[in-house]
C-alpha cells in the first residue's frame, strides 16, 4: 500500500520512520511532502525505489496521491491542520506525539477520525517492545493477580537543555510544544501504564517546574499522582535530570506478586510471583529484546491499515494519554485534583 509522510524541517524521528518504512513489507510505495526540502535526500537514501515522489506542499500531495496512511511528524503547534487535512482526504493518520498544543484541538481531531471510521494513532512505539508485550500478556493471564499500584519514572539528560541551539527549537517552547518533558517523554510511560494494566487514568494531581533553570518555557520536571479506572493508584516522575542517557522504570504491584520493566536497563523485565512452580523467586525476561522501537510499531500500524484489523494503538487510547497529560498540567496550575473527562470507571 501507499504511505505518505507529511513533515517539515523540524519533524522528529524522521530517519527512524524512513528506516521503519523501508523494512515494512506491506508498504510498497512512499510519497513525501516536505515544504522545507530538509528530508528528501535522507528519505531517498533509506527508501530507495520505494520513494516515488516528493512534494513541496502537503495539500497537493493529498489531492494527487490518495494515500491509505499518512505519517505526520511536525511541530505540535503546526500539526493539527495537516492531520485534519489527511483525515478529510480519507487517510488513516499516524502522528508524532503530541500532535497538538491543546487538548480540545486533539479531541476535535479524534471526533473527526471516528466519524470517518479512520484511525488517529500517536507514535507510542514502546508498545511494540518484546518485554512490554510479555508483561501485558502476563498481567492479562493473572500472574501477579489484581493490580494494586504502579510507580514510574522516565528520566533523560539535562545536558540537552544547556545547548543554545536547543533553546530555539519547538521542544523548548511551551506555546509550540504544548508542554515539556511530560508531553514529550513522560506521555510514553503514561500510555504504557494504561496499556499494560488494561485501565485508564480517571483523576490526577500534579506539579511541574523548571528545576534546571535553563531559559526555556517548557517544564523540565513533572511529578503526578494517578487514580485509575480499576481503583488503583500510581505515580510518575518525568524529567530531565541526568548528564547523559536514561533512567526508566515501570514497577507494578499486584495481589499475587510484582513486575518491573526497565527499557534502558538489564534485565528489561523482572517479576516475582507469590505462588506457583516458580514462587518466591525473582525471574527475569530471557527472550529476545529486538525488534523494538519504531520499526516493529510502524509495521504493526501498516499491517492494521492494510488488513483492516485492530491498530496497535487506537484513537481513544491516544486521546486518553493526552487527556492525562493535559489533566496533570491543569492540576499543577490550579493546585487541585483534576478528573479526566470521558473515561469510564471499571
Amino acid at each position: 500500500m501507499k504511505v505518505a509522510i507529511l513533515t517539515h524541517a523540524e519533524g522528529a524521528h524522521m530517519n527512524a520512520y524512513f528506516s521503519a518504512l523501508a523494512e515494512a513489507k506491506e508498504c510498497e510505495e512512499v510519497v513525501l511532502a516536505d515544504p522545507d526540502h530538509r528530508w528528501a535526500d535522507d528519505a531517498k537514501n533509506a527508501l530507495g525505489e520505494k520513494l516515488t515522489r516528493t512534494y513541496s506542499d502537503h495539500a497537493q500531495l493529498l489531492a494527487k496521491e490518495a494515500p491509505r496512511l499518512c505519517m505526520v511528524s511536525m511541530e505540535a503547534k503546526l500539526a493539527p491542520p495537516v492531520i485534519e487535512a489527511a483525515l478529510d482526504s480519507g487517510s488513516h493518520v499516524f502522528a508524532e506525539k503530541p500532535g497538538c498544543v491543546t487538548l480540545e484541538r486533539f479531541e476535535n481531531l479524534a471526533n473527526l477520525a471516528e466519524s470517518k471510521h479512520l484511525h488517529l494513532m500517536l507514535a507510542f512505539a514502546n508498545r511494540a517492545n518484546p518485554e512490554t508485550l510479555t508483561a501485558r500478556k502476563m498481567i492479562q493471564q493473572g500472574h501477579i493477580g489484581d493490580i494494586y499500584s504502579i510507580d514510574m519514572h522516565i528520566v533523560a539528560d539535562q545536558t540537552r537543555l544547556t545547548d543554545l541551539a536547543y533553546h530555539g527549537t519547538w521542544y523548548a517552547d511551551k506555546t509550540r510544544a504544548g508542554g515539556g518533558h511530560l508531553i514529550w517523554l513522560g506521555i510514553h510511560w503514561l500510555d504504557l501504564a494504561m496499556y499494560l494494566t488494561g485501565t485508564a487514568v480517571t483523576q490526577v494531581t500534579g506539579a511541574i517546574t523548571n528545576i534546571g533553570g535553563q531559559p526555556i518555557t517548557a517544564e523540565d520536571s513533572a511529578v503526578a499522582t494517578l487514580r485509575f479506572s480499576n481503583g488503583m493508584l500510581g505515580t510518575i516522575n518525568s524529567g530531565y535530570y541526568l548528564n547523559a542517557g536514561y533512567h526508566t522504570q515501570i514497577r507494578i504491584w499486584g495481589s499475587k506478586g510484582w513486575m518491573n520493566l526497565d527499557s534502558f536497563g538489564t534485565p528489561k523485565m523482572a517479576w516475582y510471583e507469590n505462588a506457583g512452580p516458580t514462587a518466591k523467586q525473582v525471574q527475569t525476561f530471557e527472550g529476545p529484546t529486538d525488534p523494538r522501537g519504531y520499526s516493529p510499531f510502524v509495521a504493526q500500524v501498516i499491517s492494521a491499515v492494510a488488513g483492516d484489523t485492530a491498530p496497535p494503538v487506537t484513537t481513544q487510547e491516544s486521546l486518553n494519554a493526552l487527556r492525562t497529560v493535559f489533566g496533570i498540567y491543569e492540576a499543577a496550575e490550579t493546585g487541585t485534583a483534576k478528573k479526566i473527562a470521558g473515561v469510564p470507571v471499571l
